[in-house]
């Protein structure tokens, strides 16, 4: 019962419920793990002992948790005061210091319509001499909305190459892609993938799943003639660069004539070159200017950041097994290496710098041709363990813990992730200060977010170093806390908020993120109606709340998951846990139903057989539905068979490496598929404002 008392009182789950009327229990050695991994000793009975009666008797004492919420409340009216104050001893006073550095009182009583949203500092005596300084996150009711219904691209940017890419989609394909879609179709948005740093080596992880950073992009995405001083170089390394763009429209041909793959490290090598090239060109004074005040407004964060990429060119991407000197970003060896004059410092900076223009420059042609939403970043749920946030922010991370997920009945094994958490209680501490920087830097140049695995805000699995997934158990985060730093940021950047909660969700997180506006995510295929026929749930049912669509990146394509062809794949690769007979007999069943009822509503009036059509009435049915964003999976535009990721595979399978295809499997180009007519025969469905390909001039 100790244990179990010290582990509530630290948010460690010591049990819980994989399905309904089923609870299974935590091993005790897994949460005596994850406990020291939150600076708390349990390893014996007497630390034990000791630990319980010291969190008991800080419990007790602490006058305020370490950050408190207070919701703005609608139309003036004074906002409700959380448990935290109002459970106050009388007379205790409250001092107040916004983010400005403004002094007030703060009554428990009152309007309390003079708060500006921001995190500020709030301290407490109370008449029995106690006193302590709580973070007071003020955060708008909820997130920005869109602008009644809209729909867009859902693409994966890599895989967009067009006739100026080298070897893969970049952010001037972006551009491209936004300000034609939003002009030409009345897209109002384009959802990407994560675009954040990568972890370099050969070869480089091509998943944008598991990053070095999370805060910063990588430069790998960089349109090299979309630079400024590109222009302004001469001589020989004029004809360097010449070379360079001669080799990357071989690399462009490989992938989109040769069936080569998408060649990350490849692709970089020769942008990496270009850009040494282009560092030796001076920037005019207002590039200057802009450059400087880009590393002011950074900070730390940016110096850390970089500084991590200088050394891994020298000390390899594993900072665990850098020179010790080295290991710590406060340390004075740090300190010197920066200080070298042969550190790449100045490089990394520098492109980070460029990588925010040209997000910037995406974002400004959404807006420009009249997307009401723009352009929707992901974020990752965590980054690799060797990478420069790891490093960065070591006191934030749990050491020795991943996380993953329980066993559950799609995965009896469990998953490890490989992904460091964050602790809880350092970021409470702390304000949630390496959240909201997280947060700021990708709303920077965001129209909206999506949030992967967003339930990791109220809860995450755990994984000890060395145990399986199955021995892993639920740390809980303060949930309030983390909406309320997303609806402040998302407020100060007139951002939507989508969270992918797909999967199993615990009770309750799912309507906690309706109240604050955060919308969900909601995929034809798993949207039944599980509590009673089991068919196709009518679109009436849906919830508004969410992007509605056909699939994801983890999934198969429309055509390939109305063919059968997704199941085939599966079979080949040995990925079935039924036999293959078995497997198809229910997918053409789960198949039949919803063309059954596409054919019921009205919407596949020439019945089933014709597979564009059939697409189309898919589309047809998601606007029916009132759900505020309907993404069209690019690929779906094009009948391409083939997944981005397929889930359970590493090298038996090309994940996060296929360039967009047509349903032949030929890769496209953007100029062939702004041109196609089957693209624009299912942007129809939307009431597109365009015309057929043939009548648009050259």
């Amino acid at each position: 019962m100790s244990l179990a008392r010290l582990a509530e009182l630290h948010g460690v789950a010591t049990s819980y419920s994989p399905s309904p009327d089923v609870r299974v229990p935590v091993a005790d050695d897994t949460v005596v793990a994850v406990l020291a991994a939150l600076g708390v000793d349990a390893s014996t009975p007497a630390a034990l002992d000791e630990a319980l009666a010291r969190a008991e008797t800080d419990a007790a004492r602490r006058l305020l948790p370490p950050t408190v919420v207070l919701w703005s409340a609608p139309d003036g009216a004074a906002p409700v005061h959380p448990p935290a104050l109002t459970a106050l001893p009388a007379g205790t006073a409250l001092r107040l210091e916004t983010e400005e550095g403004a002094l007030a009182e703060f009554p428990l009583a009152g309007p309390g319509d003079a708060l500006p949203l921001g995190v500020h500092r709030l301290t407490a005596r109370a008449p029995d001499g106690r006193t302590a300084t709580a973070a007071l996150v003020v955060a708008p009711a909820g997130v920005p909305q869109p602008e009644g219904r809209t729909h867009g691209f859902l693409v994966q940017l890599y895989s967009l190459l067009s006739a100026r890419s080298w070897g893969m989609g970049d952010l001037g394909d972006l551009a491209e892609l936004a300000g034609w879609s939003g002009r030409a179709l009345g897209a109002d948005f384009v959802q990407i993938n994560p675009l954040h740093a990568a972890v370099p080596g050969a070869p480089t992880d091509p998943s944008p799943y598991r990053p070095s950073s999370r805060r910063f992009p990588d430069p790998v995405h960089l349109r090299i003639e979309a630079v400024a001083e590109y222009a302004y170089v001469t001589g020989p390394e004029r004809e360097q660069l010449d070379g360079l763009v001669e080799k990357a429209a071989e690399l462009r041909a490989s992938v989109l004539t040769q069936d080569a793959l998408i060649d990350r490290d490849a692709v970089w090598a020769l942008k990496r070159e270009a850009l040494e090239i282009l560092y030796t060109v001076p920037l005019g004074p207002g590039r200057e200017a802009a450059y400087r005040a880009f590393v002011a407004g950074q900070g730390r964060a940016l110096e850390d950041h970089a500084t991590w990429y200088a050394l891994a060119e020298v000390h390899g991407p594993q900072w665990h097994d850098w020179p010790e000197e080295l290991r710590d970003p406060r340390s004075a060896g740090t300190a010197a290496a920066r200080r070298e004059p042969a550190s790449r410092v100045g490089f990394h900076t520098w492109l980070a710098w460029l990588t925010d223009q040209q997000l910037a420059a995406a974002g400004q042609a959404a807006r420009d041709a009249g997307m009401t939403v723009g352009i929707v970043h992901d974020l990752a749920v965590g980054v690799h363990p060797g990478g420069a946030d790891a490093w960065a922010q070591q006191d934030a991370f749990a050491r020795g813990m991943s996380v993953g997920a329980p066993p559950d009945a799609f995965n009896a094994l469990g998953q490890d992730w490989g992904l460091p958490p964050w602790r809880p209680d350092v970021l409470a501490e702390s304000g949630y200060a390496p959240y909201r920087g997280l947060l700021t830097g990708l709303l920077r140049n965001a129209g909206a977010l999506r949030i992967d695995h967003v339930m990791g805000l109220f809860r995450l699995w755990w994984v000890p170093e060395g145990h399986d997934p199955t021995r892993g158990t639920y740390v809980r985060y303060d949930a309030e806390a983390m909406l309320a730093v997303l609806a402040l940021e998302a407020h100060r950047a007139g951002a939507v908020v989508i969270g992918e909660d797909l999967g199993t969700v615990e009770p309750g997180v799912r309507e906690a993120l309706e109240r604050r506006g955060v919308l969900g995510t909601s995929v034809l295929w798993f949207e039944r109606d599980w509590e009673g026929t089991g068919l196709p749930l009518a679109p009436g049912s849906w919830r508004a709340g969410c992007v509605a669509t056909a699939t994801t990146h983890d999934l198969p394509s429309t055509a390939a998951r109305l063919t059968g062809e997704h199941v085939e794949l599966r079979h080949r690769l040995g990925l079935l846990t039924r036999p293959l007979e078995q497997e198809q007999a229910d997918d053409r069943t789960e198949v039949a139903q919803w063309l059954d009822e596409l054919t019921r509503l009205g919407l596949l009036p020439g019945g089933p057989g014709d597979e564009e059509e059939e697409i189309r009435a898919v589309y047809r049915f998601l606007l029916r539905t009132p759900a505020r964003m309907v993404g069209v999976w690019l690929p779906d535009a094009l009948g391409d068979r083939r997944p981005q990721n397929l889930p359970g595979t590493w090298d038996q399978y090309p994940n996060w490496r296929l360039p967009l295809a047509d349903a032949g499997g030929r890769p496209t180009t953007l100029e062939e598929l702004a041109a196609s007519p089957r693209l624009h025969r299912l942007m129809d469905v939307f009431g597109a404002r365009t015309a057929p390909p043939r009548e648009r001039p050259a």
